[in-house]
């Protein structure tokens, strides 16, 4: 860690030699399984990209992994980076530690302040679905709009907030936990909703993940598949995989309505592994009008112009122009 740190610095006063001050934004989004670096320019294009393989379990070796990964977008660029980072969870604010994260060893943990003694500079924290709102109103599927809400629908289900350019992070720093209220208006047979692992039940994220559409299907008389599968098979006309992509839409729409009665934003992004269902940008918005409470229904709902790159383009983000 002292090696990557001692590097970390000199590459840092090298940069500021030259130029004398951060040139470019640096994102590092950490999962569970990989973490993304990049590097943007002042105008947003990519200066550099690169991902490596996430240590798990060992808090101290994610430290390594992080500062390693700048060290190497830096010299990459050959420029200084000022540094956000976006996690699987929130910053507690008594006490400015992780909470909330299924990366479960950064639980606890120290981190922007870990980070920013490991970089030698000030580093922004955030949270990963708050990260890929920010992308996509910065410079994506919402820019220009003044309330956006990005809605992440993957292994688990999270949003955020972005209000004229600014995130939403809220008193408590959990604005936009869309995926841990219940599902709204249930059905019968939606009652009292799959167990979730933040100790209640019936959560949308129980229902709206990845592993919560696949379960549903399969106890429907599905086989045991991927929610890719379960899309290919209701397209190819299978009446099992049919059904189950059809309740999966009435109750993302019931879940997005409430948010549009909430909040209601002008633009809806969706992200994560399911926002690639390409029917559901016209299904679910068909779909809103019964239950949100509106003569009529705007809003729009679009896939995120980034992809996969939203996350970590966020994080960079976090730092604003100068």
């Amino acid at each position: 860690m002292e090696l990557v740190r001692s590097g970390m610095n000199t590459n840092m006063h090298q940069g500021r030699s030259r130029r004398g001050k951060a040139d470019v934004r640096i994102g590092i989004d950490i999962g569970g399984t990989k973490i993304e670096g990049i590097a943007l320019g002042a105008d947003g294009h990519i200066l550099a990209r690169r991902r490596i393989a996430a240590p798990r379990l060992v808090y101290a070796e994610t430290l390594a992994a992080v500062a390693g990964l700048v060290a190497t977008i830096e010299a990459e660029t050959g420029q200084t980076g000022t540094v956000g980072v976006g996690i699987p969870g929130a910053i507690a604010e008594a006490t400015g530690r992780v909470k909330n994260a299924n990366s479960t060893w950064l639980i606890g943990e120290a981190l922007e302040a870990d980070l920013a003694s490991a970089l030698g500079r000030p580093v922004r924290l955030e949270n990963d679905a708050n990260c890929f709102a920010l992308s996509e109103a910065t410079d994506g599927a919402g820019r220009g709009a003044g309330v956006v809400f990005g809605a992440i629908l993957g292994t688990g289900v999270g949003g955020g907030i972005v209000i004229d350019g600014k995130l939403l992070v809220g008193r408590n720093r959990i604005a936009g936990e869309w995926g841990h209220n219940p599902l709204p208006w249930p059905n019968d047979d939606e009652r009292p909703g799959p167990p979730c692992y933040c100790g209640l039940s019936g959560c949308i994220e129980t229902f709206l993940s990845g592993p919560g559409f696949a379960r549903d299907d399969a106890a429907r008389g599905g086989a045991v598949r991927t929610p890719a599968a379960i899309v290919a098979a209701a397209a190819a006309g299978e009446a099992i995989a049919s059904a189950s992509l059809a309740r999966y839409e009435d109750r993302l729409a019931r879940a997005l309505a409430a948010v549009i009665n909430l909040l209601d934003p002008e633009i809806i992004v969706l992200g994560g592994g399911l926002s690639q269902i390409a029917r559901l940008y016209d299904t679910v918005p068909a779909l809103l009008p019964r239950h949100v409470f509106s003569d009529r229904v705007t809003t729009k709902i679009l896939p995120p112009a980034h992809g996969d790159t939203s996350g970590v383009r966020g994080a960079a983000w976090l730092w604003p122009g100068r």
